[in-house]
């Protein structure tokens, strides 16, 4: 698997966890994804860059969005992106 696909991947399956608002701690969540803390934040200020508005809720414990907001990545015909 080559780097931008990996990344695409990690992109993915954080997104999935902050939709369920089931990350856990940084700590948590870097040592969930097999990835440092400092790569962690990486991820986060880019996802934020592509307007992710993602916030950390100490209530819950966990990275959640801070509106609802969907995330694809890859090629659609037409009648698939009519939601």
């Amino acid at each position: 698997m080559n780097v931008i696909t990996k990344q695409i991947e990690l992109i993915k399956r954080m997104d999935q966890l902050i939709r369920l608002q089931a990350t856990g701690n940084p700590t948590e969540l870097s040592n969930r994804l097999g990835i440092s803390k400092t790569k962690l934040y990486r991820v986060i200020h880019l996802m934020r860059d592509f307007n992710a508005p993602i916030i950390y809720d100490d209530t819950l414990q966990s990275f959640v969005y801070a509106e609802e907001v969907g995330f694809r990545f890859g090629f659609y015909n037409r009648e698939s992106l009519r939601v």
